[in-house]
């Protein structure tokens, strides 16, 4: 019998990380080593938001550089791991999410996985934000934990929190007292599964928004939460925050 895969949140932050030798990287690439070799691996992204839920399809999906300013020598990486048609209906089957071949991976997949899979041998499908509640969010990453049994990964990519608005220029500075004491928060609020305050349904609405400008980058976490809270309570491999206000918190059910 196949054992269940674990269920990963992991803070990204700056798309540097994937070309950087440091902390957090030799971390991922630490933690890639460690993990059971899945059959193929489901991300969800902060960086692809579609009106409705929306599965990736096709066997070669493309790398997407969706953002700007940065070294030629992210421009240059291609992740090309194979796409996983299967799964991609599976997925399609569990969730009633649309089907979408134009997308492909984003920064928030690669520069992850490209720590976690450097040789990208394992397939990778990802599935969209849709614009839903977060309570919703959280009931349809529920619907995935079936996958866990049959050797899928899912890895949630985004960070605990996420002001660029606030950020230090140095890639060490000393966390924010906020950004720490919202890190702090949340942490607590998965040891404890209080599901209120992880589903913003509680709490103060400065902090959140200061937390969070936009949502985008929290709404993973919920994903890790719906799918992997079967395994009880979760472990955090990695802690610690970079240019001061972004959580580089990595969370692990299973």
């Amino acid at each position: 019998m196949r054992a269940s895969m674990p269920v990963l949140f992991i803070g990204h932050g700056s798309p540097l990380n994937a070309v950087a030798d440091n902390a957090f990287s030799r971390f991922l690439r630490e933690l890639g080593k460690s993990l059971p070799k899945p059959r193929a691996i489901l991300v969800v992204s902060a960086h692809w938001e579609t009106p409705e839920p929306r599965v990736l399809t096709g066997e070669a999906p493309r790398t997407i550089h969706d953002f700007r300013g940065f070294p030629q020598a992210l421009f240059d990486i291609r992740y090309a791991a194979a796409g996983a048609p299967l799964l991609s209906a599976r997925v399609a089957e569990l969730t009633g999410a649309g089907e979408d071949s134009r997308w492909g991976f984003d920064h928030g997949t690669w520069s992850v996985l490209t720590h976690l899979y450097p040789q990208a041998e394992v397939p990778v499908v990802q599935l969209s934000l849709g614009a839903l509640s977060p309570r919703a969010h959280y009931e349809l990453a529920r619907k995935l934990k079936p996958l866990r049994e049959e050797g899928v990964l899912l890895v949630a990519s985004g960070n605990i929190t996420h002001n660029l608005r606030e950020l230090s220029g140095k890639e060490d500075a000393p966390a924010a007292p906020w950004a720490a004491a919202f890190d702090e928060k949340i942490r607590a609020a998965l040891v404890a599964r209080d599901l209120p305050t992880l589903l913003l349904e509680t709490g103060n609405e400065e902090e959140w928004n200061r937390a969070h400008p936009r949502i985008d980058h929290y709404l993973p976490l919920l994903y890790a939460l719906g799918a992997g809270e079967d395994s009880g309570s979760p472990s955090f491999p990695y802690e610690g925050f970079q240019y001061g206000t972004l959580s580089m918190r990595a969370v692990r059910y299973g």
